[in-house]
């Protein structure tokens, strides 16, 4: 069975702050109460991702060749 393979266009980094500024011009248009504050949770636990995921890919952290 053939395997399908997408060739990503962005880094996983831009995709998770995109998404994210998404989710909070989303959010500002949203009126407050529980649909807003859900927005701004994702939109928070994206960047936190995002900010990982740079921390993980620095040179420190690679394995010794």
């Amino acid at each position: 069975m053939k395997r399908l393979r997408f060739v990503r266009k962005a880094s996983l980094k831009a995709r998770l702050d995109l998404e994210a500024q998404q989710l909070r011009d989303e959010a500002r248009s949203c009126p407050p109460g529980h649909q807003r504050d859900s927005l701004l949770r994702k939109a928070r636990r994206n960047e936190i991702t995002s900010h990982i995921t740079e921390w993980l890919t620095l040179p420190r952290w690679q394995p010794p060749k």
